[in-house]
């Protein structure tokens, strides 16, 4: 059993379900990425006092985060022990973005009104921009963490299944 992970891919490809889901079952802390940097009124923090909180987080010993920010990726992967990519295709992460339009959610610290086209457009080409950064993080750490990609949700509902998580 781990006590570190880390939760990335497309915004949309349902990583705080599965954070959410992997939290319930291994009861460790689940931490949002998105609600550290995001203020209620739709600013942002400063990003030394999200690099202060975050430090904090993967100083403890128990932690699942949640998010991409690709800026501390690295930081994040070199204290987790364990990394799950979702790596979904761009239409179903485009539908599940969409899908939360207008719902509460504990992992935004507001409602999305709106489906905004500059987002649209980083799903879009979050796999020609984000994912090859990803991937050449994964290789290099491959040997030393331990790495799960999923492709489909059957994958995931596979990997809690087999891993007794279900």
């Amino acid at each position: 059993m781990f006590h570190k992970a880390i939760i990335i891919g497309c915004p949309g490809a349902g990583k705080s379900t599965f954070a959410r889901k992997l939290s319930d079952k291994t009861q460790l802390p689940l931490y949002y990425l998105d609600m550290l940097w995001h203020k209620s009124d739709r600013t942002t923090v400063e990003r030394n006092i999200f690099d202060e909180k975050l430090t904090e987080i993967i100083s403890g010993d128990e932690w699942i985060i949640d998010g991409n920010y690709g800026r501390t990726l690295e930081m994040r992967i070199q204290a987790c022990e364990v990394i799950f990519l979702l790596d979904f295709p761009v239409d179903e992460c485009l539908a599940g973005a969409e899908s939360r339009i207008g719902k509460q959610r504990v992992d935004m610290p507001w409602i999305e009104t709106e489906f905004d086209d500059k987002f649209r457009k980083w799903i879009i080409d979050f796999p020609k921009n984000e994912l090859p950064k990803v991937y050449e993080l994964l290789e290099k750490y491959k040997s030393k963490k331990e790495i799960h990609v999923f492709h489909s949700k059957a994958e995931i509902n596979k990997y809690f299944v087999e891993n007794s998580i279900c």
